[in-house]
């Protein structure tokens, strides 16, 4: 297969600024210049999901607990959402890209990547500057724009552009551009390893493209060169225009921390419901489950257990999960958050009525069954086949 050649790209990255807060102001212009969040309600122990910038301003960000950010602002509106017209406008916005470039990697609702390939017919800046004007016309909507020689510099430069901007990195300039911004920017750097490199006295992606291997390396392992590669700008990652998910996963975060077995199970068992449903609508099995808990300190663990084969159903997922919880989880300690997830996803290859039906076999599973079933009622859960 010939190699290909991705040293003279030109990639757009193309993110709409706080999207699901800009469709709200749209739906209901009177929130425009207010500080306001799209997210759960602080009752229900809601996390934030889109922060305005005047909501910014205070120190709200997504993923921040409800109630947290109310005690930052305390005239914040919290506005549960209208996920349905979120993802009316993406399309809107998406259909747009798709036409403009030979190829478009949608990342997320909001977010994606335009490879302009070697016969552009506009240069990159031209191109971006406007789609970013067509889509404030035609959508009202504000984007935020990076044009650069790669995906990674094309991520960062639309983040440093925030809000509503447009940064162009020119090729042969991408490690000088990286090296003022802050280490934490950098693809690859999370809290833990910002921690190291902190100790390090590496503050910015600079200081982490000028730093001896041999002493980063001691500090992140393997890690190291590949940092070092992403500090000096390289990327070679291809903008793909389709995605294959490698998992599937639901959770939840209880109103109140649980430690009740029968409530866990019942948990456990409407969210692996969830997943294998989707699962079998989108024609996918998996050969990994997971199990996700975070307890009320908020630290979380993640464990999982490969089966052997590929499934989609419900009930293999749930006694899977189920045989995780009991691993790790004592009766009583209180849970936080629970979650379920299928990974190593692929086609499913056998029909359903030859999957191994042994777990209806297990008198203790069983037993479990029927008890989630005499107190959440007959609907919870079915046995035998109504599982499929």
């Amino acid at each position: 297969m010939m190699a290909v050649d991705r040293s003279q790209r030109t990639i757009l990255h193309m993110d709409l600024d706080a999207f699901f807060c800009s469709v709200e102001e749209l739906l209901d212009p009177s929130l425009a210049g207010k500080p306001f969040v799209v997210g759960g309600t602080p009752e229900g122990r809601g996390v934030v999901a889109s922060a305005s910038y005047p909501a910014r301003k205070f120190g709200v960000r997504s993923a921040m607990p409800t109630a947290q950010a109310l005690r930052l602002c305390r005239d914040l509106i919290v506005i549960s959402g209208h996920r349905g017209d979120y993802g009316r406008h993406s399309r809107q916005v998406m259909d747009l890209l798709r036409k403009s470039a030979p190829v478009i990697e949608q990342v997320s609702i909001d977010e994606a990547y335009l490879d302009l390939g070697a016969n552009a017919p506009l240069p990159g800046r031209q191109l971006a500057e406007r789609l970013q004007a067509q889509i404030d016309s035609e959508f009202s909507l504000p984007s935020s724009w990076g044009v650069a020689p790669n995906k990674l510099l094309a991520k960062i430069a639309s983040d440093v552009g925030k809000p509503h901007g447009m940064v162009v990195v020119p090729p042969g300039q991408q490690a000088a551009f990286l090296a003022p911004l802050p280490m934490r920017m950098l693809r690859g750097v999370g809290p833990k390893t910002a921690e190291t490199l902190d100790r390090l006295n590496l503050r910015t992606i600079g200081d982490i493209a000028a730093c001896a291997p041999r002493r980063l390396r001691a500090a992140v392992g393997d890690r190291a060169l590949e940092l070092i590669a992403r500090a000096r700008g390289q990327d070679d990652s291809p903008v793909v225009s389709e995605h294959e998910p490698k998992s599937m996963s639901a959770e939840t975060t209880f109103a109140r921390d649980q430690g009740e077995t029968e409530v866990l199970e019942h948990t456990l068992l409407h969210l692996s419901e969830q997943v294998g449903r989707r699962l079998r609508s989108e024609g996918y099995a998996g050969s990994t489950v997971r199990l996700k808990l975070r307890w009320p300190d908020f630290t979380t663990i993640t464990r999982q257990t490969r089966l052997g084969h590929l499934t989609d159903l419900d009930n293999e997922i749930y006694a899977t999960a189920r045989q995780l919880l009991g691993i790790v989880w004592r009766p009583g300690r209180p849970v936080r958050l629970i979650g379920v997830g299928v990974a190593d996803l692929g086609p499913p290859i056998r029909q359903l009525e030859l999957f191994d039906r042994s777990w209806e076999h297990d008198e203790k599973l069983l037993q479990a069954v029927d008890r989630i079933r005499q107190r959440y009622g007959p609907s919870s859960l079915k046995r035998g086949s109504d599982l499929r």
